[in-house]
Formats: C-alpha cells, structure tokens, sequence
C-alpha cells in the first residue's frame, strides 16, 4: 500500500470523485477540497504529500492557493486548468506549481506526472549528501535545502532547486530541456512542452540581478542551458 496522502482540491465533484477512485485504486490516500481555503485548512492539520490543485475554484482559486501554500510548504503541486494558452501555464507555473495539466486530461498521463513528482521528491529526501556548492556569489546548500545570492536568500520551488542543482553539480555542461526534464522530473521528455523554459526563467527571475543578461544560467542557443565553469 502507498503511504503518499494526495488532495484533491477541485470544485468539481464529479471529477473529484473520479480522481480519488483512481488515485485510490493505484494505492494512494486521498482527501478533498472543494476550493482553496478548505485546502489550506486541511494541510495545516494533515500530512499531505501532493496536491491536484484546479485553477478556477470559487471563494478561492488554484492561483491564490497555490501562492498561500508556497509561502509555508514546498509540497509537490499539480495545477489544473481548462485553460490552453501559454500565458496561463506561464501563470500557475509562477505561482510556484511544480506542474500544469491542461482539461480534458487523460488519467493516465495525470497519473504519471502525480508519480514522477514523488520519485522527484523521494530522491531529494534520500540525497544525503552534506555538499555546498558554490558558482560565485551564488551558494547552494544541498543539506538544507537554501539557496544564497550575495548573503541573500533565495526561495526557490523544489522543481527550481533541482534544476539549479542539476546544472550547478555539473558545470559546463550543456543541459537540452528535454534532458532537464528527464533528469528533475525522472520520466520520459514526452510531457515537457515549454515546461522547463518557464521554470528556467521563474530561476533566473530570482537568482539573477538582471535576468535578461544571466550572470549564472547561461543559454547556449538551439541547443540548451548551462552554468559556466
């Protein structure tokens, strides 16, 4: 049996319904919010290990939400939408989601992500590595979890830390976004659309002084990212 707890957090019952059947029969426990503030009152009292987050909800949507949990958690956070333009997932990706799902979704495809992000987090909770890393001013401090720039801390979503740590563990090489995704996300690139992009740019948003001229990520044009050695 999974140990892992999932929320549901959808307006919706009947595709509440279907998810915690789904989520149920694949082992997982369940618990659901019909908007963003039941949510948010449930992880301040149980452990919840990812949450399905949709986007348009009633007295307080996914967007809100998601902003309110990133200012105390780090949850995995899967954000759900009808909604298809970039700007949107641009959107719930700036929030602070870990990843974005766009309705009508195959279950199948759902469940994957729902996957990939708990090997993601089991691998960062079995790393037990004490490494700093350290690319200038820049200082990453792989047992705790922080990131610094200039003294400053930084705070960054568990999906931005990877990245980051990803790339700063393996100076001047060049990362593809495809291969990104297969290394933070552990799952094939199938599902990586401009996924990465917009993490990669949340990134330099937070760690950079001017981020349309990064000191740190690096882009090697047509072909990916990388830090300099």
């Amino acid at each position: 049996m999974n140990k892992n707890t999932v929320l549901v957090v959808d307006d919706d019952s009947e595709i509440r319904d279907v998810l915690h059947i789904y989520l149920r029969n694949e082992g997982f426990h369940v618990l659901e919010a019909e908007n963003g503030l039941q949510a948010l009152e449930i992880i301040k009292t149980l452990p919840v290990h990812l949450i399905i987050l949709d986007v348009m909800m009633p007295h307080m949507d996914g967007i809100k939400a998601c902003m309110k949990i990133r200012e105390t958690s780090k949850i995995p956070i899967i954000m759900l939408s009808a909604k298809e333009e970039d700007i949107d997932k641009i959107t719930g990706l700036s929030t602070g989601a870990d990843d974005y799902v766009t309705k009508p979704f195959s279950l199948l495809e759902l469940m994957a992500r729902v996957k990939a992000q708990l090997r993601r987090q089991s691998y960062t909770a079995e790393d037990k590595q004490e490494a700093v890393i350290s690319v200038g001013d820049l200082i990453i401090d792989k047992s705790r979890h922080q990131v610094t720039v200039k003294g400053r801390e930084v705070s960054l979503t568990p999906i931005e830390f990877s990245i980051l740590e990803l790339m700063a563990s393996h100076r001047g090489q060049v990362f593809s976004a495809d291969k990104i995704y297969v290394r933070v996300w552990k799952e094939p690139a199938g599902f990586s659309d401009n996924t990465v992009v917009v993490h990669v740019r949340n990134l330099r948003e937070k760690i950079e002084e001017n981020h349309r001229e990064p000191r740190y990520i690096k882009t090697v044009w047509g072909v990916g990212y990388k830090i300099e050695k």
